[in-house]
């Protein structure tokens, strides 16, 4: 799907108490390794850690609070209208706090999954990921490096330039800025050489495209 607008940004948007709270109440909670769809719910051996920390490094704990809720969804309401992009969505999911220390970062991906959500008995069944949110809850003057990119691969796969395909998201590094974006888009996060990231994501799911 070719868009107009493949991400959507609210500069400095959030309070940075708001920010505070959230990374102050996101350090006291038991963190765990981030991972990705081909290793989620199960128990990884030393190879599968090593093979997942070449695409995905970093540490997240699960945050499903509604005052963070109310403080975020409003913008993706938003951001659905302005971008122009409309899609249907009616629920989310927990908000993942995510650390980013020296060296991790996250390589080339999108927050799509190949098919709808396979819970049956859950409100998630059926659905899919349609717009993704990413909060910079640290300000870009706390850490080098860590840049939030996307690629919109709207071109012949010959002749891919980075340098002149990739967008680089630098609008959003002020605290408490927000960017919202199609599931489907892909974007990445590369390593940190400096300092401390501290980002707050969250999905929100609907029916498929029709």
């Amino acid at each position: 799907m070719n868009l107009f607008n493949y991400y959507w940004y609210f500069k400095s948007a959030l309070p940075i108490k708001f920010c505070d709270d959230v990374i102050q109440y996101g350090l006291q909670k038991e963190e765990a390794i981030a991972t990705t769809g081909d290793f989620m719910d199960k128990k990884l051996n030393k190879k599968e850690v090593r093979n997942l920390k070449n695409t995905r490094n970093s540490d997240i704990v699960w945050l499903d609070e509604t005052w963070i809720y109310n403080e975020i969804l409003p913008y993706v309401h938003l951001a659905n209208k302005q971008a122009g992009w409309n899609f249907q969505w009616e629920r989310t999911e927990e908000a993942q706090f995510t650390k980013y220390k020296l060296n991790q970062h996250y390589d080339w991906h999108c927050d799509s999954w190949r098919s709808p959500y396979n819970k049956p008995n859950t409100p998630h069944h059926g659905k899919i990921r349609k717009l993704s949110m990413t909060c910079q809850l640290s300000d870009g003057s706390e850490y080098e490096g860590g840049e939030l990119e996307f690629d919109a691969r709207n071109y012949d796969p010959p002749m891919r330039d980075e340098s002149k395909h990739v967008m680089k998201a630098k609008q959003i590094l002020p605290k408490g800025s927000i960017v919202v974006f199609p599931s489907f888009v892909w974007h990445r996060v590369k390593p940190i050489t400096k300092g401390s990231r501290y980002s707050l994501v969250v999905w929100n799911l609907g029916n498929p495209f029709k």
